[in-house]
């Protein structure tokens, strides 16, 4: 069940309620692929970061160690010994990112393992069959993710694709939960608003599934190609079309910039590889802008990443000793600086949620971004730079 305890604007302090607990929204769901966070961050960590939602995703864990090892373990709750809710992604943005050679079909598509090469297949009934496997807490609907530069007949038939597909997907899941043997039969079903930069195809796709009476609702496709200004134009466009009682998730987005403007425009769930992907890297998220802690001007600072941060990290080690682990190779300097980026991202949500019960999330809002931006140690203008440059780190 979902309720909305206040509304600021158009942003949304809410509360999710699943077979897993509360999720109180707005919240950034922590990104674990494979059940695990790149960087030896444990489920343990999570906890102690306030972790609401962990997210893994369907066609990795599908690769390996395969959703039937995970159905004989439990569970994917069980198997990396998580009590937080578990979202999973369809596996439908990898078939169709990760393979070089692909066939898309009425019936599913056909792909290759980005591992080993060997062929695949997976539409909609089998995106539905492994993520019951799983046990997710929620699972999204198989869905085709188009170019944000294809043409606008290519998105209209891909999105009447998806439509049909998001209905087998619904009947497969109802069938799932009813099974005596399934892991989670309260397994809800998120549905995914497709359409690239096409007002009309979004717009019209959007009341077609809010029919659907489904758990939640994603936008997806955003963050491919196209600006920022068009990502958040498609949100004020769309979301108003989606049911208000009900969650809606941004996929895959974003930089904390996107993360209050999306907020701003009535969405309630986040995630992205962002914060875990650069601080692996060594490009730590403050509130006064991105620090590289590779950078020499680190080698002698014993200050923490940021005065008064609550992360691990922070609360014992300084910027020379993190600098020194990430030089010699050592995982705990990835580790720690994992760690304080999730730490950062969450830690915002909270206060997103606590600006939103006061009333004064605009204020919040350009506090936050002025901040960022008053002061950039690394001289790139805030968050402008650091994500497109490690995107692919």
């Amino acid at each position: 069940m979902y309720k909305i305890l206040k509304k600021d604007g158009n942003a949304k302090r809410a509360e999710f309620e699943t077979v897993h607990g509360k999720i109180q929204t707005p919240v950034f769901m922590n990104v674990a692929t494979v059940a695990a966070i790149k960087g030896g961050v444990s489920t343990e960590d999570l906890e102690g970061i306030d972790t609401q939602v962990v997210l893994s995703n369907t066609y990795h864990l599908h690769l390996r160690p395969g959703d039937d090892l995970i159905f004989r373990m439990g569970g994917l709750h069980r198997f990396m010994s998580c009590n937080k809710p578990i979202l999973t992604d369809s596996g439908g943005f990898q078939v169709f990112s990760l393979a070089k050679t692909r066939k898309i079909r009425e019936e599913g598509v056909y792909f290759h393992s980005h591992i080993d090469g060997h062929k695949l297949f997976m539409g909609p009934e089998q995106s539905m069959r492994i993520q019951s496997h799983l046990g997710s807490t929620i699972a999204m609907a198989f869905d085709e993710c188009p170019s944000a530069k294809a043409d606008h007949e290519y998105v209209q038939m891909s999105v009447d694709r998806t439509t049909r597909w998001l209905k087998r997907c619904k009947d497969e899941m109802a069938r799932l939960n009813s099974l005596p043997y399934t892991v989670n039969p309260n397994q809800l079903l998120f549905g995914i608003n497709q359409g690239a930069i096409f007002d009309d195809i979004r717009i019209e796709h959007a009341k077609v599934i809010s029919d659907m009476d489904l758990d939640g609702y994603a936008v997806g496709g955003l963050a491919v190609g196209e600006s920022h200004e068009e990502m958040y134009y498609v949100l004020e466009t769309v979301v108003p079309f989606l049911p208000d009682n009900k969650p809606t998730y941004l996929m895959g987005v974003g930089t904390p910039a996107n993360i209050l403007e999306a907020v701003e425009r009535g969405v309630d769930f986040f995630d992205c590889v962002y914060p875990s992907r650069n601080g692996r890297h060594g490009h730590l998220y403050t509130n006064r802008g991105h620090i590289n802690i590779m950078n020499a001007r680190y080698e002698m600072d014993d200050t923490p990443i940021e005065e008064g941060c609550q992360c691990p990290a922070c609360r014992r080690y300084s910027k020379s000793y993190i600098r020194h682990l990430l030089k010699a190779g050592e995982m705990l300097g990835m580790r720690l600086c994992v760690l304080h980026n999730l730490y950062f991202y969450n830690h915002m949500m909270t206060e997103i949620r606590q600006a939103i019960e006061k009333g004064k999330f605009a204020s919040y809002k350009k506090n936050k971004l002025d901040g960022m931006l008053e002061f950039d140690s690394e001289g790139t203008n805030g968050y402008r730079n650091i994500d497109k440059n490690w995107r692919k780190g």
